[in-house]
């Protein structure tokens, strides 16, 4: 009952659950069921005095017993001896009775206050509130209101307010959809419309939501489906709205896709989160006037409801990301609803993904990562519905081209983007086209004198505009020079401009371009001490994105706090960024310069020296993230020998967070090394261990991507380098990777060469790791005989390592043979084996795993509470793990489990749930067994027209999949249309 106001402090009444009063955390004796009627009777009056035939009434109808008034006058006397020191709130006046209960301390006026409050909020356009409110006024109920109370008057208020909690539902649902939440809604909606099938604006909200997932075919079948049954039940047609909306999915209103209200009153106001991802913009920023007002003027634009897109170009160095953070940051009032930033990297040699970069922006706005799809083209519709209806910036920084950037464009009026790239964007139609030239000298000598101060420059201003136009007026070239001469007070101006002067080749071609970036480079980097040159030139050999303090201090050869001092003194000099907290990158350009001086100053074996350093810091650190998630597992102790001990964490959680923000860096530094030319080929089989290591990583889904790209370049470089070990493993990695994209045949040839390859080798990883995947995708293909022999051996390899977890982990996989082959007994068996052997170590998520192979050999024996109860021990673990596909798959079981209970409802839900979780991950063959579950679900519940979708959707995978699967929803199909 606590909602954290206070109230609880003194007497306090409870209606919506059982009938209840409470002194702080006492609850009080209240009686008999009658007594507790009589409270309530006299609760639900607001203070009111009831008359003592009106309670008699109440209590006991038409046929009062005749000693009522007695009993009455009983109770009440029984009811004031509870309350003890507060009796006198229950007054008798004018032959009746009243309680009179303080503001705040009855569960019904906080749940009206907080249902007013949300009206309110919803009024203002602030949805996200409104949302909130609702969902706290619902979680003052406690279960049915006034629970086992007796009498006519207890049942007509027990039917009322359940009409006003199913209406606050169907609110705080219709709010779900305005904010983007249908994935989430639509498990809830089938779960309820089960419940309430004639309630209609259940139906609605459920068709919207299934809608704006893309299912429209189910959309479509909920109408059907209420057709026929209000037809069947009452007779009557669908409600107008009802009709409405169908023909308008059937003609896919544009409108629908918006998150807004009917009337559109909520245009103005915040969805959810406002993101504020604009970098900071620089205090000394200068000149640029006119196109300053220029790129105001056109984003002001938006704000009349154009959706505005300016494109910025130039060569690097010129300004360009400078010039754009400081419009947007000026251009904020525009855009209240947020300001978004990327930098896609188009210079670089692996510009940003738009598929991923979509993922990060739909998370900033507030979607769920069980609410972004899978694919380029579903995530950039759900992101142009998500900002519809509101105004918000996207500014995309250095972009490559305009194929680039047209997915991350808004698409929506209010909204604007500003684009800044090296190449112009004359194939971006609609765009806006500023070119960025260097500045003026005048310009330039400004930014130069607000970084080296007024008074040296201004004792020496035609050396200072020497050294501007030794720099070619570029921004970036002026900014590094100039913070060089800040840093040495004993230099004057004129010592500068004669150090440019004397490097007279290049400065004579300081007119073509990014030459001019060059030469300032030579004059910053000429003047670092020898530490920080070797510093600057060794970073600049890593991919990735950026770098962490830990790993650049790998990389160099230092301990942490020496490499950070270090590191710092190149952020001052310009050459270096601090990207956040212990995170460093380098401008493009600069990034560029770095290696070229790598090449030019440091020996080759230098070069691999320090990205093998990088390398064992990864594999060492991934390495104890793994040993973490799964102690007891031998795999560590066959990963090549690393010279890095790397990171030690206090739990797993905090090796998890650090696996997965290094995922883009670590997974960038295993590619690196898909090179089996020189030294760099000894690299090659810790490439690929690191990647073993990392299995998380594929496994979660958030990077499967990237890490099955590094497997494919990984695998390529092995056999080109004829390393036969090397490749036994990413053909291992690989076959992980296929078969949770349910790419059956190709993981099973992955893993047959992997295993062949470990055997040749007389290494245990593949034959362990391979031969136990080969089992679990001959099972899924209806193999058992196949997938015995294959889990077999594995367990004898993993047995033979001495490795318990992999032990287990074949046996719950043979636990799943032997159900599906009909032993169930012995299934049960070899899944608590496996559960077993999980405990007997450090608890990890892998025991969920067991879990969940016994919930499924419980299951199928018809144990159903057994299972539930495994199954419901499994999900924290997996979501506390972020193991979304797990997560996911368990609950697709816990469906199947309900529908083999008989509770339809429940399975639908859970079905629900599970295409959410499963959204972009484990491919279409698990979502074909979802929907296929999900149709049988709703068939069972009376709505053949949307289970007929489920399996028409089901079936088009399988047969794509060629299946086997395929044949029975062929039936079922065939079953329902016969019906």
């Amino acid at each position: 009952m606590a909602d954290g106001t206070g109230y609880e402090q003194g007497l306090c009444f409870a209606v919506l659950g059982p009938v209840r009063a409470r002194r702080g955390g006492e609850v009080l004796h209240t009686g008999s069921p009658q007594q507790r009627a009589l409270l309530a009777a006299l609760l639900l009056r607001g203070g009111r005095t009831a008359t003592a035939s009106e309670l008699v009434d109440a209590l006991w109808g038409e046929e009062p017993p005749p000693a009522a008034l007695a009993a009455l006058r009983t109770y009440a006397s029984r009811l004031r001896k509870s309350f003890g020191p507060d009796a006198d709130v229950l007054v008798s006046e004018s032959g009746g009775y009243a309680i009179r209960v303080r503001p705040g301390c009855l569960d019904i006026d906080r749940a009206e206050s907080l249902a007013g409050q949300a009206d309110k909020a919803r009024a203002a356009g602030d949805r996200a509130r409104a949302r909130e409110l609702v969902g706290e006024a619902l979680a003052v109920w406690d279960g049915e209101p006034l629970a086992s109370v007796p009498g006519p008057y207890a049942d007509t208020q027990r039917a009322r307010l359940e009409e006003w909690r199913l209406s606050l539902i169907e609110t705080r649902l219709d709010l779900d959809l305005e904010v983007g939440c249908h994935a989430e809604a639509v498990s809830e909606l089938t779960g309820l419309t089960a419940a309430y099938p004639l309630r209609e604006r259940l139906r609605e909200l459920l068709m919207l939501a299934l809608y704006r997932c893309g299912r429209q075919a189910e959309a479509l079948a909920v109408y059907a489906d209420t057709r026929r049954l209000l037809a069947d039940e009452l007779g009557v047609d669908p409600r107008p709205e009802l009709s409405e909306l169908q023909q308008r999915i059937l003609h896919a209103d544009a409108e629908l896709t918006l998150q807004l209200g009917p009337d559109d009153q909520f245009a103005t106001g915040p969805a959810f989160i406002r993101p504020a991802q604009l970098p900071a913009t620089i205090s000394d920023f200068t000149g640029r006037g006119a196109l300053v007002a220029e790129l105001n003027e056109q984003l002001a634009a938006a704000e009349a409801r154009i959706m505005a897109v300016s494109a910025v170009a130039g060569i690097g160095g010129v300004g360009k990301t400078t010039l754009a953070v400081h419009v947007a940051h000026a251009a904020r009032h525009h855009f209240p609803d947020g300001q978004l930033y990327v930098d896609l990297q188009g210079a670089g040699p692996v510009p940003a993904d738009p598929e991923a970069v979509l993922g990060s922006f739909l998370r900033a706005l507030g979607i769920p990562d069980t609410g972004i799809p899978n694919g380029l083209q579903e995530r950039s519709a759900l992101f142009r519905s998500t900002l519809d209806g509101r105004r918000v910036l996207t500014v995309l920084d250095n972009a490559r081209d305009a194929a680039q950037i047209r997915p991350l464009l808004p698409g929506t009026d209010g909204c604007a983007a500003l684009v800044t790239s090296r190449a112009r964007m004359v194939d971006l139609a609609g765009a806006h086209l500023v070119d960025l030239d260097v500045m003026s000298p005048d310009e330039a000598l400004v930014l130069f004198t607000r970084i080296v101060g007024a008074e040296r420059v201004g004792a020496e201003r035609d050396a200072a505009m020497d050294v501007v136009a030794a720099c070619g007026f570029l921004p970036l070239a002026i900014r590094i020079a100039a913070s060089r001469l800040a840093s040495r007070r004993t230099w004057t101006v004129s010592v500068l401009a004669r150090k440019l002067a004397d490097e007279r080749r290049r400065l004579d071609e300081l007119r073509a371009g990014d030459l001019a970036v060059k030469a300032s480079f030579e004059l910053g980097y000429g003047q670092l001490e020898d530490d920080q040159a070797r510093a600057f030139r060794l970073l600049g050999l890593a991919d990735g994105p950026d770098i962490s303090l830990h790993a650049a201090a790998a990389l160099l050869g230092m301990d942490a706090e020496d490499a950070e001092e270090l590191l710092e003194s190149l952020v001052d000099t310009s050459l270096l960024e601090s990207a956040a907290p212990g995170r460093y990158r380098y401008h493009d350009l600069v990034r560029l310069y770095a290696r070229s001086c790598a090449e030019r100053d440091e020996r080759p074996a230098e070069h691999d020296a320090a990205l093998s350093r990088l390398l064992d810091f990864y594999l060492a650190t991934a390495g104890s993230v793994y040993v973490l998630a799964r102690p007891g597992d031998q795999l560590l102790t066959h990963l090549t020998p690393t010279a890095h001990p790397g990171l030690a964490f206090a739990d797993a959680a905090e090796a998890g967070d650090w696996l997965f923000a290094e995922a883009a860096c670590l997974l960038a530094c295993a590619r690196q090394h898909a090179d089996p030319s020189g030294s760099a080929r000894d690299a090659l089989p810790r490439a690929v261990d690191l990647l073993l290591a990392a299995k998380d990583l594929s496994e979660s889904g958030a990077d499967a991507r990237q890490y099955e790209q590094a497997a494919l370049a990984l695998l390529a470089a092995a056999r080109e380098a004829g390393d036969n070990r090397a490749e036994g493993r990413a053909r291992t990695v690989l076959a992980h990777v296929h078969s949770w994209a349910g790419r059956f045949d190709q993981s099973d040839e992955e893993a047959e060469r992997a295993v062949l390859l470990g055997r040749s080798c007389q290494d245990p990883v593949p034959c362990c790791h391979a031969s136990n995947a080969r089992g679990i995708i001959a099972l899924y293909q209806h193999r058992h005989e196949d997938a015995e022999t294959h889990l077999g051996r594995a367990l004898e390899y993993f047995r033979a390592d001495g490795n318990r977890p992999g032990e287990a982990s074949a046996l719950s996989n043979l636990s799943r043979v032997h159900v599906d082959s009909g032993r169930v007994e012995t299934g049960i068996e070899l899944a608590e084996q496996s559960v077993a052997i999980y405990r007997t170590g450090e608890a990890t998520w892998r025991l969920a795993n067991g879990l969940y192979a016994a919930g499924i050999a419980l299951t199928r024996a018809g144990r159903f509470d057994e299972a539930l109860r495994r199954f419901n021990e499994a999900i924290p673990i997996f979501h506390d793990n972020r193991q979304r596909l797990w997560e996911g798959l368990t609950l697709f079981r816990i469906a199947e489990l309900h529908l083999a209970a008989r509770r339809p409802a429940q399975a639908a839900s859970h079905a629900e749930q599970a295409l959410a979780l499963l959204r972009g991950l484990g491919g279409g063959w698990r979502r074909g067994n979802v929907l296929t579950v999900l149709g049988r679900s709703l068939d069972a519940l009376g709505q053949p027209g949307r289970a007929h979708a489920c399996w028409r959707e089901a079936l088009a995978i399988y047969e794509e999949l060629g299946s086997p699967e395929a044949a029975e929803v062929r039936r079922l199909l065939t079953v329902v249309a016969a019906a």
